[in-house]
């Protein structure tokens, strides 16, 4: 039986909002003929500093003043979850899909995302890497599913600026550090390097095809 095709859209270096705009367009293509197809798996470098809030909120009006003082955009966001950042130097996926051609439930697949995560620190030397329960899931990774239709996903910190992170409390868990592939293995870990281990993993991990797109067509 052939495995079901998930449509790759790599879109590099480019802002935030360019992201959630074409993610949006996949989302309204998946729910016009819901399990017709499996959906887009939407990758890409954030090109400036961003902080996202989450459906349970996170950030106060204070807060938010004070991050933009910073530089920084803020953006409330559909996903589960509180407040992280996003910014260059890290991998952004946003798998947008219909679980059921996947045969997937959304426990499920949110346990792929991290499994998919945890296989590409092991590819890139990372061994130890592993999955922890909630309320610690993820790899800053935070997920929306309606009608068995996902967005968001997670971020992996290849050689983001971590001090950003020292000015909100990530995801809500005191007490936790926030760590990058660069930091862990000691050398400068790119997104374009990581990419292709990822992509690997995802198609192991989800058990499906990858077809490259450049737009949503």
């Amino acid at each position: 039986m052939p495995q079901p095709a998930v449509r790759l859209v790599r879109l590099r270096l480019v802002a935030y909002g360019e992201l959630l705009t074409l993610q949006e367009r996949w989302l309204q293509r998946l729910q016009a003929g819901p399990g017709t197809e499996a959906g887009a798996l939407l990758l890409c470098e954030p090109a400036g500093p961003v902080y996202t809030a989450g459906l349970r909120g996170g950030l106060t009006s204070e807060e938010t003043a004070r991050l933009r003082a910073l530089g920084a955009e803020v953006r409330a966001t559909g996903r589960g979850g509180l407040a992280t950042f996003h910014g260059p130097g890290q991998l952004l996926c946003h798998p947008v899909l219909d679980l059921r051609p996947l045969g997937l439930r959304l426990r499920t697949h949110v346990a792929a995302l991290e499994a998919c995560a945890v296989r590409l620190c092991e590819l890139q030397g990372l061994p130890g890497a592993r999955a922890r329960p909630p309320p610690y899931t993820g790899v800053w990774l935070g997920v929306r599913c309606g009608r068995h239709i996902t967005s968001h996903g997670l971020a992996l910190n290849c050689s983001t600026d971590l001090t950003w992170f020292e000015h909100i409390v990530p995801c809500g868990l005191v007490g936790t550090g926030v760590t990058s592939l660069s930091k862990e293995l000691q050398r400068h870990v790119t997104v374009d390097e990581v990419v292709p281990p990822f992509l690997e993993a995802f198609k192991e991990t989800y058990k499906c095809t990858l077809i490259t797109e450049n737009s949503l067509n």
